[in-house]
């Protein structure tokens, strides 16, 4: 097949228009791998790219997506051979190279990974770049001490893909998942997942001034950053760690090191992008195995044709879950 449809994201008049049009393979940047694509995710980067948002992807018309789950259409290298079922996340996928809100992708080989035993291509992308960055946040906490029965592990913007994905995944572990979220509405939906405890966001923006807070948390995966991030450093228990992992709530904070110092608590820097190839390996083997988790109350199904209403709804902060999108 030479043509196939895609999401593509035009500047018109100011504006950044996203439109499901046909495309042809030729047009695809050179690489090693050709990918049939037949499963994507929808992340809150995925949206900013489909806005305008040039710090993510600086030409346009684009097709943005940075998660892709499909099977090897044509390949270079010897490993990957024609009828793999491959995943791809991250690197420049959907952020500068045409990504998995199209039905073709052609990317460098050492973007792919093999689908993992355990996993669909579908479970795989009910995952996505959401899952892998939970996976490693809680890898990172456990080889900081973090075990089932330290205490009360917090999840902030817990209805969020990352926050629910590890809300699930924690609590499936054996932890006391404590949720924080701004939307009240929600509580049930995290009780499902297996929150022991909801918050609301509120309650994680009080003290901001202050240097030291209670005691609570034996550890936390944060999405959010900004104040409410040092909040939870600042009521860490003592030798507790934190992982870092998003900035919808802004990308600084007002710190001091006493909590590091008085109390020997530790941030965690999460990446999930530009991690080697074998680290998202380890992780995969992990989502398809031992942790594998079951996530079909955080997901919902859509098409190419319905991501433009759903983009809107993440960039309004109305998403709630998953949307794994079927590229048929």
């Amino acid at each position: 097949m030479s043509e196939f449809k895609a999401l593509l994201v035009s500047e018109e008049q100011g504006q950044f228009v996203p439109r499901v049009v046909t495309r042809q393979v030729d047009e695809l940047p050179a690489g090693e791998v050709l990918i049939r694509v037949r499963w994507s995710s929808l992340n809150y980067k995925d949206a900013m790219s489909a806005s305008g948002n040039k710090g993510i992807t600086r030409n346009f018309p684009h097709t943005p997506g940075i998660d892709a789950a499909g099977v090897v259409e044509a390949s270079s290298v010897a490993e990957l051979a024609v009828g793999d079922e491959v995943i791809v996340t991250g690197y420049d996928l959907g952020m500068n190279t045409p990504g998995g809100f199209g039905q073709y992708i052609r990317v460098p080989a050492t973007w792919v990974l093999k689908r993992p035993a355990g996993l669909t291509l579908r479970d795989s992308m009910v995952l996505g770049t959401a899952g892998l960055t939970a996976a490693l946040c809680i890898d990172k906490l456990e080889r900081a001490g973090l075990t089932p029965g330290s205490g009360p592990v917090l999840v902030t913007g817990a209805t969020g893909g990352v926050g629910s994905i590890a809300v699930a995944m924690l609590a499936q572990l054996g932890h006391e998942v404590v949720a924080v979220t701004g939307k009240a509405d929600q509580t049930e939906f995290l009780q499902r997942l297996g929150a022991a405890r909801v918050l609301d966001r509120a309650e994680l923006q009080v003290g901001t001034a202050k240097v030291m807070l209670p005691e609570q948390w034996a550890g936390a995966v944060d999405t959010v950053g900004g104040d409410i991030l040092f909040n939870v450093v600042k009521s860490l228990r003592y030798d507790a760690s934190v992982a870092c992992c998003g900035l919808t709530a802004g990308g600084q904070f007002q710190a001091s090191v006493f909590p590091f110092i008085l109390r020997n608590v530790n941030l965690l820097g999460v990446d999930s992008v530009e991690q080697p190839l074998v680290v998202k390996a380890s992780m995969w083997d992990r989502l398809s195995l031992q942790w594998k988790t079951d996530l079909t109350q955080l997901e919902q199904e859509v098409t190419l044709d319905q991501l433009p209403e759903f983009i809107k709804t993440i960039l309004a902060g109305g998403m709630v879950g998953r949307a794994v999108v079927n590229l048929g």
